[in-house]
């Protein structure tokens, strides 16, 4: 029986291997990412009962993606870094690191810091009721919008549009598929309440936080994708 999921962020392929291996051989179901996107990807796609994290990543580095996993969970993050400095270690707390562990170190410190990170921990985890969308999540029960962390204020019906969007990311949409998914057959407003409503959206995300997220598939209607 597993001891639990932990992904290991580490970009040092050798060091992430050692790590791996003797936590496969202590009972761990391991998961490794050499890259920062691809361990944030890796997190936001499964469960995790603890994370090692190094700082210096490629791709996105370890305090962001640290401070990322915390607006979604409170697993365990430990941070393993050649860094030492106590601004590092504060800065690494401060992200939402539950501990920091300076390399090179000892297996078993780290085998017993993960024990007591682990210990008593009822993790949380908002992606339950969530759907991810970039650096976007829409909590379903509350009807909620964060986009980087900054909640948004949405209407009914902009919420419903953007949610429709975004469980069909990447398909482009036409404006009667949109129309009546959002307003209905019934709906006896103004015809042209899809593409008010996007620029309503745009307004609120695209434009105030600097990204696309909406894209125009010109003739045709509307999609969200996961391009830049």
């Amino acid at each position: 029986m597993s001891k639990g999921k932990i992904l290991v962020v580490e970009d040092e392929v050798s060091l992430a291997r050692f790590i791996e291996l003797e936590l496969t051989f202590e009972g761990y179901n391991v998961v490794v990412a050499h890259d920062g996107k691809d361990g944030l990807n890796m997190f936001e796609k499964q469960k995790y009962d603890l994370v090692l994290l190094d700082i210096m990543l490629p791709g996105i580095d370890g305090m962001e993606i640290c401070r990322r996993i915390r607006k979604l969970s409170n697993v365990p993050i430990i941070i393993l870094t050649a860094k030492d400095g106590v601004s590092d270690k504060v800065t690494g707390l401060d992200s939402g690191a539950s501990d920091y562990i300076t390399k090179p170190f000892a297996i078993e410190e780290l085998l017993a810091r993960m024990r007591a990170a682990m210990r008593h921990v009822q993790t949380f985890d908002v992606r339950i009721n969530s759907i991810m969308f970039k650096d976007m999540v829409i909590d379903t029960d509350k009807r909620m919008v964060h986009v980087a962390g900054i909640a948004v204020e949405l209407t009914k019906k902009e919420y419903e549009l953007l949610l429709y969007l975004v469980k069909n990311k990447n398909i482009v949409l036409t404006r009667s598929q949109i129309f009546n998914k959002v307003w209905g057959y019934d709906y006896l407003g103004e015809t042209n309440v899809v593409d008010v409503y996007i620029r309503y959206l745009r307004a609120k995300i695209d434009e105030k936080f600097g990204r696309r997220y909406i894209f125009t598939a010109r003739g045709v209607g509307y999609y969200m994708s996961d391009e830049k």
